[in-house]
């Protein structure tokens, strides 16, 4: 079997896209989806469409409706060609509003509704700052389940875990960036591959702190530059795979260990951890590269938020 195949007995794969018509290739289990690869997928001319029918029906409604709009009709043309879940993204600009993302996540999860698709089959994502978690709580004891997205830090996910959040998407490609950028010339990309690699690292530790003390959430692995991330992962509950990613490992027909053993994590010697808001913000204000991407990642989601807006009011 090739790579992507095998890949599938150890992990569920999930498809990193808005671009839904490459879905049937590559048949992933769940699928995600962010602000810029929203942005992306309406900028091309097979899926401009969707964004005018929205327009069209609803012109004159509030602008985050017709956005959230837009990110549920996205979300029911990818529900209809997978068997499981979507992840759809609360407005990035809300990170650091704990009331206006449990609001936002409702109404999101209200409109799916209205579609007639159940709520299981729906996953909120939110930024694993200390106010999204805390959203994130909230919604998980209504029934709304969340993904907690742009999440880099040991820290993150231990809240996330007390926080009985469902799933959490530490991000390993923006990990591996940021530490090849600080090493510069000294940075030997083989002696930081595979198992070495600091994103591969980072994700592993919170994997096996989670099967070591029975936690439930889910971990899904994100952000991948190279399918060498991902098959150091392999074994991971979850990871999420770009198109371009998904058919590199489909064509390759190297051979594929599973990597994380949750057997040997459940014999590890680990101390349980605990943070309340004063400690979170102490150990994620240490942890310079959790800080920095975080930031950079919400900025970031932000501007693309803001690109949308301007396309809906132009349509």
């Amino acid at each position: 079997m090739n790579q992507l195949e095998a890949l599938k007995t150890f992990t569920t794969v999930v498809a990193d896209t808005g671009d839904f018509r490459q879905l049937s290739e590559f048949r992933p289990q769940d699928a995600t989806t962010n602000p810029s690869l929203i942005l992306k997928a309406v900028g091309k001319p097979e899926y401009r469409p969707l964004l005018d029918a929205v327009v069209g029906r609803f012109r004159g409604r509030p602008l985050e409706e017709l956005t959230d709009r837009l990110l549920v009709r996205f979300g029911c043309e990818i529900l209809s060609l997978i068997p499981g879940r979507v992840s759809t993204e609360v407005d990035a600009r809300l990170s650091f509003d704990t009331e206006a993302t449990v609001s936002r996540a409702r109404q999101i999860v209200g409109l799916y509704e209205a579609e007639g698709i159940h709520i299981n089959r729906v996953l909120i994502k939110v930024a694993a700052t200390w106010e999204g978690i805390a959203a994130a709580q909230r919604l998980e004891r209504e029934g709304i389940h969340t993904n907690l997205t742009l999440l880099f830090s040991f820290c993150q996910a231990v809240a996330c875990a007390e926080a009985k959040v469902q799933l959490i998407s530490p991000f390993v490609g923006r990990i591996y960036d940021w530490h090849k950028k600080q090493a510069g010339a000294a940075w030997v990309e083989a002696d930081r591959a595979g198992v070495n690699d600091p994103g591969v690292v980072s994700v592993r530790q919170i994997w096996e702190y989670y099967k070591r003390f029975g936690i439930a959430t889910e971990v899904m692995g994100a952000s991948f530059r190279n399918t060498g991330q991902i098959t150091a992962l392999a074994g991971c509950d979850l990871l999420t795979i770009s198109p371009d990613l998904l058919a590199q490992l489909a064509q390759s027909e190297a051979p594929l260990a599973r990597a994380l053993d949750p057997q040997a994590a459940l014999a590890m010697d680990m101390r349980k951890v605990e943070f309340d808001e004063r400690s979170f913000r102490f150990a994620l204000n240490e942890d310079a590269m959790a800080t920095e991407k975080l930031a950079e990642g919400i900025r970031a989601f932000c501007a693309d938020a803001v690109k949308l807006d301007a396309l809906l009011l132009a349509a």
